[in-house]
């Protein structure tokens, strides 16, 4: 048995180590895409699957569920769901600027609805794909590696023949990175290329003669052009995508905005929460110029409609659109992808540089493969025809001769020496034979057919065709220009096969201006009900239905429509409510719970104090808590823009029980939980910052808190309730701040 070699080192340092090898296997193997083909490993090799099950684009549907499970057995074992998805990605029209895979079924809509199950749908290569990125892989074009178990081969990288990683783009996140390149027109990029092939220091500018920018399957509009050549600079960016919107003449003279191309980045699940946002702006009052919406789009494309009021705006209304909705977005440009083994972000020219340096390559192995099978042909073809010459010698010598093998040391050596012959000048002509082995033995396989006179000329046809073919290939591999015509003249045959029209605009647009018309302010009151629902109703609304409103609401606050309501919670927090959030309507219509519109946890936090935004213009508020800590506050503090704000510290365990309006020379009581009662003036009571504690207002027997805080005015007749009893707030003896109270009677 071996000695066991224990190696010591630090914790840090393995670990250190395993997070980095895991970092670069998801950026290398699984995330990032190669800039040579513009495919991650996934797509790579679900689509060299299908070429080696068969399933070409002429050939019939397979089950997708087969493909995935073959290339999960073979080439990708990270699951079955990666692949699928990867599957139906590469087959969704609204999302790749060119679709490598033909589905057949159902594979998801633009607006967010998820593929069928892999049981139900079917798939085959796309003939681009075929074509462009799978052909010559016979040809030892791309190096091939073992798959995971070693039991397969792979390629590295397809010999894609087109910029698949501007074409179809990229998106994918890895550890530490991400990618997301746009779509670009597959004509535009190839003309790009070609434009690099004839001078390799035209710069990104020049380059953009030809790509103009991205261009999304779903069209819509990029308006900030003057942009995009830093952008493609760099590699990174934001590009502005608008959707496009045109008008058109409704019923009974009323406009309609109709929507017949989305932004890119709205693609899926963006269209509903478009729409969701459009209903939100009505329910809002941010606009009353929409009568209704609907989502008229098909198989033939998106329309959706938007109706308008008579008499309405519709240039301001589509402006509205763009700056308070997702119909404008921006797409973030990120050109990351994985280049000589390690990731690196690219600009357009840096892209197109590696996808010729990788042309070049494919083509120089492709055609050194095609040299040597001619070089190889063309041995064999001089053999025949020299044979064919000499044929009624080498008859002679297979008859003289007892096994092949001395037949064929006889036509490679000129070993006659076990061989009979019918005189000597035969045997002397055998022994001046020098064939080539592999001469010698396309020798010995020749039918006899072959010395027909028609079939002597073919073979002498195709030894000169083989001739011509290896200067052909010769100039080619030793020739750039003529490399670079054979690279090109495949560009143009792909883009004059699967080019098409671009579908996104590239312009410099204004930004949207959207004029709101200006609010009426108006006296309104906040009701909010003991279910935490919340609206406002008209103040004449309010007095008509005052008893009833008082009744059944736990807060009835004045305020501005145009205000904040600010609530003030045990737990310390002050949480604001735009007063334009909350409907507004009858006195028996529902509200909106305040939960939704606002940071405040109805289920974990309770409204101890609530007012308009207004009061904190002047004045102060006094807090109390429950383990009797007091502080002043001056209200203006709370004017702030945030939703969420910390309105007082709290020790460990306690809570807020008062909020209040407070002003120099009024009383205050505190009120314990076991009866005591403490009074003193609030000159008494420091003012402090919103952040700080406060002071201790009463001395509090063990296990007793604060009940309840009272403020009132000196001779003024105050009485309150306790264990059923009055207590005559103003009869209780003045005291100083920070002492124990007197005990009540009743208690």
């Amino acid at each position: 048995m071996e000695d066991t070699q224990i190696i010591r080192t630090e914790y840090s340092d393995i670990m250190k180590k395993s997070y980095i090898d895991y970092a670069m296997s998801v950026i290398i193997s699984r995330a990032l895409p190669d800039v040579r083909d513009g495919l991650k490993p996934v797509q790579r090799r679900t689509l060299y699957d299908m070429h080696e099950l068969g399933i070409r684009y002429d050939k019939p549907y397979r089950k997708s569920a087969r493909i995935v499970g073959d290339t999960m057995g073979k080439y990708h074992p990270h699951g079955d769901s990666s692949i699928y998805d990867s599957l139906v990605v590469m087959a969704q029209d609204f999302k790749k600027g060119m679709v490598l895979v033909d589905g057949h079924g159902n594979f998801g809509s633009i607006e967010g609805d998820g593929a069928a199950a892999m049981r139900y749908t079917e798939a085959r290569l796309a003939q681009v794909t075929q074509e462009a990125y799978l052909a010559d892989l016979d040809k030892d074009i791309v190096d091939f590696v073992p798959n995971f178990d070693e039991t397969e081969k792979e390629p590295q990288v397809l010999p894609a023949r087109i910029p698949n990683l501007l074409v179809n783009g990229a998106e994918g996140i890895a550890v530490g990175m991400a990618t997301s390149i746009p779509t670009h027109n597959l004509g535009e990029v190839i003309d790009a290329v070609k434009a690099y092939m004839e001078n390799e220091d035209i710069t990104t500018r020049q380059l953009m003669k030809y790509v103009k920018g991205p261009d999304f399957p779903t069209g819509g509009i990029v308006v900030n052009q003057d942009q995009l050549p830093e952008i493609y600079e760099s590699g990174m960016g934001k590009i502005r995508l608008r959707g496009r919107v045109s008008i058109e003449e409704g019923k009974g003279g009323k406009k309609q905005l109709v929507i017949t191309e989305i932004p890119y980045t709205m693609v899926g699940a963006g269209i509903g929460r478009f729409l969701n946002d459009v209903c939100s702006l009505v329910e809002q009052k941010k606009t009353g110029d929409i009568v209704d919406i609907s989502n008229q789009s098909s198989k033939e494309g998106i329309r959706i409609v938007i109706e308008l009021k008579r008499g309405a705006d519709p240039k301001n209304l589509e402006n509205m659109l763009y700056k308070k909705t997702k119909l404008e977005d921006t797409f973030g440009v990120n050109m990351l992808a994985v280049a000589d083994g390690r990731p690196e972000t690219m600009g357009l020219k840096k892209v197109i540089e590696h996808h010729v340096d990788f042309q070049f390559d494919l083509t120089t192995r492709k055609y050194q493969n095609l040299l040597k099978k001619e070089v190889d042909r063309k041995e064999v073809q001089e053999g025949l025809i020299k044979a064919c010459d000499v044929i009624d010698l080498i008859i002679e010598i297979l008859r003289g001769s007892k096994s092949i093998q001395d037949a064929k040391d006889c036509l490679i050596h000129g070993t006659v020496e076990k061989i009979q012959f019918k005189n000597k000048i035969s045997k002397k002509l055998a022994s001046m034979l020098r064939f080539t082995e592999r001469q010698a033995a396309a020798i010995l396989e020749m039918r006899l057919y072959k010395l027909i006179g028609l079939e002597v000329e073919a073979l002498i046809q195709e030894h000169e065709k083989t001739l011509a073919n290896i200067a052909k290939y010769e100039d080619i591999l030793n020739n750039y220009d003529s490399m670079s015509r054979v690279i090109i003249e495949d560009l143009d045959r792909l883009k004059e096969k699967f080019g098409r029209a671009r579908r996104t605009t590239i312009e410099n647009a204004e930004e949207a201006v959207y004029e709101e018309k200006a609010i009426e302010e108006k006296e309104v009151f906040f009701l909010l009900d003991r279910f935490g629902y919340g609206r406002t109703v008209d103040t004449a609304v309010y007095e008509r239905n005052k008893e009833a409103a008082d009744a059944e609401h736990k807060l009835v606050i004045p305020c501005k429509n145009t205000g904040k309501i600010c609530l003030f919670t045990d737990t310390g927090q002050m949480h604001q409510i735009k007063v334009m959030d909350l409907p507004c309507g009858k006195f028996r219509d529902k509200g909106i719970p305040i939960d939704n519109i606002s940071n405040y946890n109805s289920a974990a936090e309770e409204v101890v104090y609530a007012c308009d935004e207004l009061q904190f213009h002047q004045g102060k508020l006094l807090f109390g808590t429950g383990q009797g800590m007091l502080k002043i506050v001056d209200a203006s503090e709370f004017l702030v823009s945030k939703r969420t704000v910390s309105a007082t510290k709290l020790s460990a365990d306690d809570r807020v029980v008062f909020v209040k309006p407070a002003r120099k020379g009024q009383q205050i009581v505190l009120q314990s939980k076991n009866g005591y009662f403490l009074r003193f003036s609030t000159d008494e009571v420091p003012e402090k910052k919103k952040t700080a504690i406060g002071v201790r207002g009463i001395k509090l027997k063990p296990k007793d808190t604060v009940e309840a805080i009272y403020l009132f005015e000196e001779g003024v007749e105050t009485k309150v309730s306790y264990k059923g009893k009055e207590v005559s707030l103003n009869r209780l003896k003045q005291a100083k701040r920070d002492t124990a109270g007197i005990k009540n009677r009743g208690a």
